[in-house]
């Protein structure tokens, strides 16, 4: 059962996701802010294939410029991580769409998804302003930002929801990162050093 969890987990993922969102296309009236997570939703399913498929690469990159080659079996099981926290950030804020602070995590990792696509462009020398993953990325910043200036617009937070949201999710993002590269066989701690050499072009 765990080979086949490991084997298939952006499978797994993307029908756990597509069954939420029929759920949600069973309920009544949504609101806003759940009509923007729900669409969140269907770009994370659509982001986690073009970032590993269609056309996929992303990992590649990432790999190439810490030069390991980490196995397919390893490689699928890195999305388990990834899986379980865009479930996460579909599922909570859909039902605590009335808590802003947890519009502000998924909001934030919006933004993250976002800035990190774009900075890749550079970061790995491409040739077209595009990383793999970049076209959902993007499309998933707009949505943040409509999250965002929803909550502004009616004046539903306070400060406090947008300074610990955006920090509650840089702490998840970064668990998920230094899990996702332990697993592929990357030191964490490395990683500061490995990203400036690959700025460089050294």
């Amino acid at each position: 059962m765990a080979k086949f969890i490991k084997h298939y987990a952006l499978e797994i993922y993307t029908v756990l996701a597509m069954l939420f969102i029929v759920y949600t296309a069973m309920l009544g009236e949504l609101s806003i802010i759940q009509k923007l997570v729900v669409i969140d939703a269907f770009l994370f399913i659509l982001h986690e294939w073009e970032e590993g498929h269609y056309p996929g690469g992303f990992l590649k990159l990432i790999t190439g410029m810490v030069q390991i080659d980490p196995s397919d079996e390893i490689k699928r099981a890195s999305r388990i991580p990834a899986g379980i926290l865009l479930l996460l950030l579909s599922v909570v804020p859909f039902f605590y769409h009335d808590v802003p602070m947890i519009v502000m995590v998924v909001a934030t990792f919006g933004i993250i998804e976002g800035f990190v696509h774009t900075m890749g462009i550079r970061l790995f020398h491409m040739k077209r302003f595009y990383t793999p993953g970049a076209a959902t990325a993007w499309l998933e910043l707009v949505v943040s930002i409509l999250m965002i200036a929803y909550l502004v617009g009616n004046n539903l937070g306070q400060w406090q929801d947008y300074v610990f949201g955006p920090l509650i999710m840089l702490v998840c993002f970064g668990m998920l990162q230094k899990t996702m590269t332990l697993m592929v066989g990357i030191n964490y701690s490395d990683m500061p050093k490995m990203v400036k050499r690959q700025w460089s072009g050294k």
